[in-house]
This record gives C-alpha cells, sequence and structure tokens, in this order.
C-alpha cells in the first residue's frame, strides 16, 4: 500500500516563514511585504519581526494569508556583540484567535521600531517578566513555551548565531530547523544546512526542516543584494484556510527548496518513489553512511527515482539539485514508521 509522504490530495502554496518588516528593523512595510511576494508567486508570509508579535489580518486575500508570529532570541553576554553566541527561534502562532506571546519582558528585548509597538502587545499580566540568557535551561523554557502554547517553533540560522553542536544537542522543544536561511547565506554565511539537519537528526531529534529567506530587505529588490525570494517552504494543503496551514505544518505536509520542485513522494514496498521537476540529481540520504543517487544522463530528462529503503536506514529524507546548483529538501521520515 502507499504511504503519501507529501499528500496526494490538495495544492503547494510557496511560503516564507521568516520575514522582518518596519515593525521592527525590516525596511518594508507589512503591505510592501506582500505585494513583493505575491508578486514572485507567493501565497503566504508568516510575519515574524522581532520579538512583537502584530498580526496583519488586513492584508489577507483570497490569494494571500498572513501568519501570526515573531521571533525571539536569547544571546550570551560579555563580549562585543560580533562575538556574542546567540540563539534564535521562530514562534509561529497555530491558530488565528492566539495572539499572546509567551516569554514576554515589559520593558526589554524590542529592537529597532519595536518600542513603538509595544503596547499592543498581547501576553500573560499574571505572569512575569521573562529574563533571557544563553543557556540550554533558557532556550528549553522559550522553546517549549512556544510549543505548549499554541506555536510552531522553528530553530534559526545557526552558523550566523555562532553555534554548534554543543549548542544545539540540549536544545529541546522546536518543530523545525532552517534548512536554508537566504538572508544569512546572501551575506556570506554558510546556511544551507543539510550537514546541522542530519546531526540533529542521527541525535534522534524527529524535526522537520524548512527554507526561509529571513528577509530584511536592506537592499532593492531587483538588485543581486536583495535578500527575498531565495528560500522558502512549500506547503501542501487542501486550502489557503489559516488553520489549513498550521495543520499542514503540524503533520509535515511540506519540503523546503531554493528552487527545485518536488511534485509527489510516497513509500510502497519498501521503496521510496519521487517525482521531481528537472533536474541534475536527486539523493537519498539515511541516518547511515550509505546514501542512493540518481542522475541525469547526457541527452536526456531527470524527473523521478526510486530508491530501496532498509529498516537499518533509520530514517530517509530526498534532496533534489537542479542545473543552477539550487536545493530541496525533503522532511526525515522514519523507517520504524514508514515499514509500520
Amino acid at each position: 500500500m502507499k504511504k503519501y509522504l507529501l499528500p496526494k490530495d490538495g495544492q503547494f502554496y510557496k511560503a516564507n516563514l521568516h520575514c522582518h518588516t518596519t515593525v521592527s528593523d525590516g525596511k518594508l512595510t507589512p503591505a510592501e511585504v506582500k505585494e513583493a511576494y505575491k508578486s514572485h508567486g507567493y501565497s503566504i508570509v508568516a510575519y515574524t519581526d522581532h520579538d512583537i508579535m502584530i498580526p496583519h489580518d488586513e492584508l489577507n486575500d483570497e490569494g494571500f494569508l498572513a501568519l501570526h508570529g515573531y521571533e525571539m532570541e536569547a544571546t550570551s553576554s560579555g563580549l562585543p556583540f560580533k562575538f556574542r553566541k546567540t540563539c534564535h527561534m521562530c514562534l509561529i502562532a497555530l491558530d488565528p484567535d492566539n495572539l499572546k506571546q509567551v516569554c514576554w519582558h515589559r520593558s526589554k528585548y524590542l529592537i529597532g521600531h519595536g518600542e513603538e509597538y509595544r503596547h499592543l502587545a498581547q501576553f500573560d499580566e499574571n505572569m512575569p517578566d521573562f529574563e533571557r540568557s544563553h543557556s540550554h535551561e533558557c532556550v528549553n523554557i522559550m522553546m517549549n513555551a512556544g510549543r505548549e502554547n499554541g506555536f510552531f517553533v522553528t530553530y534559526n540560522h545557526p552558523v550566523w548565531s555562532l553555534e554548534d553542536r554543543s549548542d544545539y544537542e540540549g536544545y529541546t522543544g522546536m518543530h523545525a530547523m532552517e534548512i536554508c536561511n537566504y538572508g544569512c547565506f546572501k551575506t556570506g554565511f554558510a546556511e544551507y544546512n543539510p550537514i546541522i539537519y542530519d546531526d540533529m537528526l542521527r541525535m534522534g531529534k524527529r524535526i522537520y526542516c524548512i527554507g526561509t529567506d529571513d528577509n530584511h530587505n536592506g537592499a532593492p529588490l531587483d538588485t543581486p543584494r536583495s535578500d527575498s525570494f531565495g528560500a522558502f517552504t512549500m506547503i501542501k494543503a487542501p486550502d489557503l484556510e489559516y488553520k489549513s496551514i498550521t495543520d499542514a505544518l503540524l503533520a509535515g505536509n511540506f519540503y523546503a527548496s531554493q528552487g527545485p520542485e518536488i511534485k509527489e513522494l510516497y513509500f510502497e514496498d519498501g521503496k521510496l518513489y519521487v517525482t521531481a521537476g528537472a533536474c541534475e540529481k536527486i539523493t537519498m540520504t539515511t541516518g547511515t553512511r550509505k546514501t542512493r543517487s540518481a542522475y541525469r544522463e547526457k541527452g536526456k530528462v531527470l524527473t523521478k527515482a526510486c530508491f530501496e529503503v532498509l529498516e537499518e536506514d533509520v530514517y530517509v529524507r530526498i534532496t533534489v539539485k537542479d542545473k543552477y546548483g539550487r536545493y530541496a529538501d525533503t522532511n526525515a521520515y522514519f523507517t520504524d514508521e514508514l515499514f509500520k
């Protein structure tokens, strides 16, 4: 029997799940971000300004959905900022009526224009101000508070953050990590991170991977320095309703991409089948040293691949590479669930 790992039914919606605007330190207004992204085929933007969650329901229309969210960080102290480690996470509200921030502080942490919006923040007024520190304990409180209070929690740009295995190995509570953060990538950081994703998976973390822009739009959109439209998440859902999209996020019904298209992915009789757009290479990575790849042969078109899966593979995930050297990555699928 076929197990569709990307749903058979529904429609793919192009999403940017990490975005900054003039509500914090971005250069475009929320409405300008909407128009820019709609013009490039996006249906969804999660507005994740730094440390403050402002809903933008006024931007919604039949072809565009604004998700509520915000980005929080826990940063080390004692050194100039350029030397300090920091852990950044985005919290995306799973319900459109969930507007209360967690881990709120009444006087600290807002940056850019955030102070202008502080009075609009909603939070539990019975809770004391939350003090942050760069520690496993603090980060886990933040991530798990997000998860327990109805947010989809992502772990962001570990390379820019100067974090390594000693940091993320101890983090719990994230739903997903950014396998590609285009904004950091554009400024020169190695923020296409399949190695870190595999490292986390091999630790036993069963998390998803997403592609995001983390756009601040400091450069014009039509210039090579633009930090928009470079990494995205393709979400498959029955419609463009808020809960349909966030339910799809929770279920892992999406893949991350820098350009390549993945059309179909299913498991049947011990084999993994993938259909993609025209590409150069399709690879199945596993939780062991063994990988398997299909290549485009000279004069031919590569759009499909089939790989044998073994229960001992621990997990499998697909990467598609196109002729421009861009990648698309599926989530990991664990063999103890595939072979049930």
